[in-house]
C-alpha cells in the first residue's frame, strides 16, 4: 500500500481532493495543478500534466500548508475539534494532489526528469512533515483537544479520528526532546533519500540484464519472462546464469544497494530509540495488531516447522530428479523451479502450457469484476473518453446500482519505465469534504503480466491469475470505502490488516465453482474442463513447502534486521546468511527477495511489516471458511458483513470489525489446512 514517501510518522499529508486549488501565489496560469481538472469525476488531466509542472506545485503545496498550520496555531480561539482536528485533517490539498499524481507515475511513467524531480524533492517533503510533525504550538493545541475528549461528545469516527491524530504526532515525533529534535530531522531526510535510491537502483538493475536465447527470443528479469524460464530451460548453466543475474542484483557495481541498507537500518534504529522504543521493529508493531516483536516471532515459528519440514521433502524428491540428468550433482536454487514444474506435470499431468489458455488475462479481470458482482452488487463499464496516463492503462466506472462509487485504473504489463511487481495504490482516496459532500476514490491497480502477442492474448499462469484477485481485493477496499475523514478511510488501516481484503479474494479465484464461471479457452470460449479443475485443485498445495518457506524467511530476515537494538556496522550479505543459518533454512532454497533487492521492507512501507502476509493469510483462510461452511460462496448476509468491514477503513479498531464479520476470534486451523500442513 503505497506511496509514503512523502509523509511524516503523522500522517500530515492527506486524501484531499481539489477543492480551493487558487491562491494569489499561483501565477502559472498553464499550470494544471493551479486550476480545477474540468474533467469527469475530476480526475487528474494526465494529458496536460507535464514534468515542468511539478516543482511549481510541489513548492506551492508546501506553502499553502504551512500557510493553512499557521493559521490554526495562531488562532486567538481556544482549540476545538473543528478548529484544530478538522483543519489539520484538511490542510494540504494541492500538496496531497500533486504528491498522488507525481509518486504514482513515478512508479509506472519513470523517466531521468522525473528521477530528477523525485531526488529534489523528496527531501524537501520529509523536511516538511517533521516542520508539522514537530510544531510544538500545534501539538499543544490537539493535546488540548484529546484531553477533553470525554466531555466533546463526539460521535466514534469524530472521536476516533482524534484519537488517531493525537497518537500520530505522538508516533511523528511531537515528544522528542529540543535538543535531538535537528537530529531527528536530518534522520528523517536521509531514510527518504536513501529509500528513494535503493528504488531506483533495484528498477535500474532490473532493466540492464536481457539475455538472448539460443533458441531465439531473450529473458529479462521481469517475473512474467524470468520464471518460466528457470522452469522450462533444461541448460542447467544457462539456468544458473540467469538465476544469478536475478538473485545478485544490487549487491556490488553500478546499482549497489549494500551501503545503503546498512544506513536504512541504523537509522531506523537511531530514530526509534529517539521516539522511546528499543527497536524499529517495536516503533512499528505498536501501530499494528500484532503490537510486539515477540508475537511477530510466535506467528511466523509457529509455521516454519511444519513448512520447512515439507520443503526438505519436496528437496529430497528434486535431488533425486537432478541425479539422474547430472549423476553426482547437488540440487542448487537454479535447479528447484526447474524440477519442480518438471514433477508438478508428471505426478498431476499438469503444466502452464495447459492452465494459461483458461486464464486470458481479460477472463480472469472479468472473473474478478464478476465476483465483485455477486458479492456487492458492484459493476464496471470500461470508459475510453476519461483521462488516462498511459495507453496501455484501462479505467474503469464503478458503480454501485446506479451510483458511481469510484474509477478504478487497470495496468498489467512491463515497460522500462514501470517498477517491477504488482500493487494496488491511488489518485485519490475517498472522503467527505467540508460541505459533506462524498468524494469518489481514483484507484489504480499495477502489475507486470507478459504482453499479448499479435497473435495471442496475454495467457497468465495460476499464480499470475491469483495475483490480479489479490491487487483487484485491496481495490475493493479503496472502491467501497465510506467514511467521513481522509486518513481513516480506505485502506489506511494498520500493516497487518491491510492484506485481509487482497487475499481473501484468492480464494474465490481458485475456487472450483468460481474457476467455471470466468477460466474459458481464449480461442473456443469453452469453460475450463473439470478434468483440468481437479488436476489444479489436486497441486493446490504442491509446492506450499518452497513458497511457505521463502516468504517465510523473508519475514523473518526483516524482523533480524529492525528488532538490532544497537547501531554498528551491517554487511547485508553476511548479515542475511546468518539469518537464514539461525533459521535452519535449508541452502538449495532463498529468502524471496534477498536483502539488495527487498524492497517491502527499504523502500515501500512494510519495514518490520512483512510478516503481515502470513499473519493476515491466517485472517483470509478463516474469514472464506465462512463462506465455506454457509454452503453458498456469495452468501448475502456474509457478504453485507465484510463490506461493512471494507466500508469501515480504519474508523473501527480492525479485529472488532473482524470479530463482527466472523463471530469469533480467528484460527490457524484453516490456513494450514489450505496449505496441506496439518
Amino acid at each position: 500500500m503505497k506511496h509514503t514517501l512523502f509523509l511524516a510518522a503523522a500522517a500530515t499529508l492527506l486524501a484531499v481532493g481539489c477543492q480551493n486549488k487558487q491562491s494569489n501565489n499561483m501565477n502559472d496560469t498553464a499550470n494544471p495543478f493551479f486550476a480545477e481538472w474540468n474533467t469527469p469525476y475530476n480526475i487528474p488531466d494526465f494529458s496536460r500534466i507535464k514534468p515542468e509542472h511539478y516543482m511549481p506545485a510541489f513548492e506551492e503545496g508546501i506553502r499553502q500548508q504551512k500557510s493553512e498550520i499557521d493559521a490554526i496555531v495562531n488562532s486567538t480561539e481556544a482549540p476545538t475539534f473543528e478548529n484544530t482536528i478538522l483543519a489539520y485533517e484538511y490542510s494540504g490539498q494541492l500538496l496531497k494532489e500533486v504528491s498522488s499524481v507525481f509518486f504514482n507515475l513515478s512508479e509506472c511513467e519513470n523517466s531521468d526528469e522525473m528521477e530528477a524531480i523525485e531526488e529534489k524533492v523528496t527531501p524537501m517533503l520529509a523536511a516538511h512533515g517533521d516542520d508539522i510533525a514537530l510544531n510544538a504550538k500545534l501539538f499543544d493545541r490537539i493535546k488540548a483537544v484529546y484531553e477533553q475528549r470525554e466531555s466533546l461528545n463526539l460521535n466514534p469516527e469524530q472521536a476516533r479520528l482524534l484519537e488517531e491524530t493525537y497518537k500520530g504526532f505522538v508516533r511523528g515525533g511531537a515528544n522528542v526532546p529540543t535538543e535531538k529534535q535537528e537530529r531527528f530531522r536530518q534522520i528523517n531526510e536521509q531514510i527518504a533519500s536513501l529509500t528513494m535510491r535503493f528504488a531506483q537502483n533495484v528498477l535500474k538493475a532490473t532493466n540492464a540484464y536481457s539475455k538472448e536465447l539460443p533458441n531465439g527470443g531473450k529473458v529479462t528479469l521481469d517475473i512474467p519472462t524470468w520464471e518460466p524460464f528457470m522452469q522450462t530451460c533444461a541448460d542447467r548453466k544457462l539456468r544458473e546464469e540467469v538465476w544469478h543475474a536475478y538473485a545478485d542484483r544490487c549487491k556490488e557495481g553500478e546499482f549497489d544497494n549494500t551501503k545503503i541498507i546498512d544506513s536504512i537500518v541504523n537509522l531506523r534504529l537511531e530514530r526509534a530509540n529517539i521516539l522511546g522504543f528499543p527497536t524499529h521493529a517495536d516503533y512499528v508493531l505498536d501501530d499494528c495488531l500484532a503490537k510486539t516483536p515477540s508475537a511477530v516471532y510466535d506467528c511466523l515459528n509457529n509455521v516454519w516447522g511444519p513448512a520447512l519440514k515439507v520443503a526438505k521433502q519436496e528437496r529430497d524428491i528434486y535431488q533425486k530428479m537432478l541425479e539422474k540428468d547430472v549423476p553426482g550433482a547437488k540440487l542448487q536454487p537454479w535447479d528447484w523451479r526447474y524440477y519442480a514444474e518438471k514433477y508438478r506435470v508428471e505426478k498431476y499431468a499438469i503444466d502452464d502450457a495447459e492452465v494459461r489458455p483458461y486464464f486470458c488475462l481479460d477472463s480472469v479481470r472479468e472473473g474478478a469484476f464478476m465476483v465483485a458482482n455477486k458479492l456487492y452488487g458492484l459493476t464496471f463499464t470500461e470508459r475510453t473518453d476519461l483521462p488516462n496516463y498511459d495507453k496501455e492503462a484501462r479505467c474503469f466506472e464503478v458503480k454501485d446500482g446506479k451510483q458511481t462509487i469510484g474509477i478504478l485504473y487497470m495496468d498489467f504489463h512491463p515497460r522500462a519505465s514501470k517498477r517491477s511487481g504488482a500493487w494496488m495504490t491511488e489518485f485519490r482516496g475517498q472522503y467527505r469534504n467540508q460541505k459533506g459532500e462524498n468524494i469518489i476514490p481514483i484507484i489504480q491497480v499495477v502489475c507486470n503480466f507478459t504482453k499479448p502477442t499479435a497473435d495471442k492474448p496475454s495467457l497468465l499462469n495460476f499464480d499470475e491469475s491469483e495475483t490480479l484477485f489479490h491487487e483487484f481485493g485491496h481495490a475493493l477496499h479503496g472502491l467501497l470505502s465510506k467514511c467521513t475523514y481522509p486518513s481513516l478511510a480506505g485502506t489506511n488501516v494498520p500493516r497487518d490488516f491491510v492484506e485481509l481484503p487482497s487475499q481473501i479474494m484468492e480464494n474465490w479465484c481458485r475456487h472450483p465453482q468460481v474457476m467455471k464461471m470466468y477460466a474459458k479457452h481464449y480461442k473456443t470460449g469453452e469453460p475450463i474442463p473439470d478434468a483440468l479443475i481437479k488436476k489444479i485443485e489436486a497441486a493446490a498445495t504442491y509446492g506450499q513447502g518452497f513458497a511457505t518457506v521463502e516468504t517465510l524467511a523473508a519475514s523473518l530476515l526483516d524482523m533480524d534486521y529492525y528488532t538490532m537494538k544497537e547501531t554498528r556496522h551491517i554487511d547485508p550479505v553476511q548479515f542475511e546468511e546468518q539469518a537464514m543459518k539461525k533459521i535452519g533454512l535449508i541452502p538449495e532454497i532463498i529468502s524471496r527477495y534477498h536483502s539488495p533487492y527487498f524492497q517491502h521492507v527499504f523502500t515501500t512501507g512494510y519495514d518490520a511489516g512483512y510478516y503481515s502476509y502470513t499473519w493476515t493469510a491466517i485472517l483470509d483462510a478463516d474469514a472464506f471458511e465462512a463462506f465455506a461452511e454457509s454452503g453458498d460462496l456469495f452468501n448475502p448476509e456474509l457478504a453485507k458483513k465484510f463490506r461493512h468491514l471494507l466500508e469501515s477503513g480504519n474508523t473501527v479498531e480492525p479485529m472488532e470489525l473482524y470479530r463482527a464479520f466472523r463471530g469469533k476470534d480467528p484460527s490457524p486451523k484453516a490456513l494450514l489446512k489450505r496449505k496441506g500442513m496439518l
